[in-house]
């Protein structure tokens, strides 16, 4: 079985050749960048990269990050021998130290959707100013209220994703926009369909390098596009 990691990127070019190569250090697989940044500065790392398994794909403008993973998917989706579709950040938020153990439980519990949670028992977020921490757990707790799947982390985007799951994302999703919203659309439509979703634990650490693409302008984007979510949910419109 092989396995594909998506890399949505923007203006990430501090982080992401270390963290392809930490990556490659702890699993074989194929890695996407897809590269939303509007300058070349990304791109001009990949030019001289010559790895098979690394893709790089620059659109040339912020399109948004679940539009991002869903062109990753769409890109991949019929390489045959991909049994897991790996979706994480370009900023070390998301420790590739934790991808064997989370492709193992994956695989054994035979699951459609792994959620590295940061709110499980175990799990810790390191350096999160606290405006942000209670700004996360409002929001999840929030989006638990209103879409109702039982999950304690709708917004993190290290994922794991069964082939039909993928499938199910590329035709079926992204009816908000590409901003953070696609994650809890994605979680509740793989509910709905019964599909098989569980959470893990996660050390979920803020950036030491680069900017945030997280504002205002984006937040409140995304409890606008919890609300439409919800709307589409109760008319049995998704």
């Amino acid at each position: 079985m092989e396995y594909c990691i998506i890399i949505p990127a923007y203006n990430e070019e501090e982080n992401i050749v270390d963290l392809i190569n930490k990556i490659k250090n702890e699993v074989n697989c194929h890695i996407a960048i897809i590269d939303d940044s509007e300058n070349e500065k990304t791109k001009n790392l990949f030019k001289n990269m010559h790895d098979e398994t690394v893709h790089y794909f620059h659109r040339n403008r912020k399109l948004g990050r679940g539009s991002a993973v869903i062109y990753g998917l769409d890109k991949f989706i019929n390489m045959n021998k991909i049994g897991c579709f790996i979706e994480m950040d370009a900023d070390f938020s998301h420790d590739p130290t934790e991808l064997k153990n989370n492709i193992n439980l994956f695989n054994d519990k035979n699951l459609d959707l792994l959620i590295a949670s940061r709110y499980n028992k175990n799990s810790k977020i390191i350096n999160w100013p606290l405006s942000r921490r209670i700004l996360s757990k409002f929001a999840n707790k929030l989006a638990r209220m209103l879409l109702g799947v039982p999950v304690s982390d709708y917004t993190n985007g290290f994922r794991f994703y069964s082939p039909r799951a993928a499938k199910v994302v590329i035709t079926e999703c992204n009816k908000l926009g590409g901003g953070f919203i696609i994650l809890s659309e994605i979680l509740l439509v793989l509910y709905i369909k019964g599909y098989k979703i569980s959470e893990t634990n996660s050390i979920f650490r803020n950036r030491t390098r680069g900017e945030s693409s997280v504002n205002i302008n984006l937040i409140f984007n995304s409890f606008k596009g919890l609300i439409k979510l919800y709307l589409l949910k109760i008319s049995n419109k998704i």
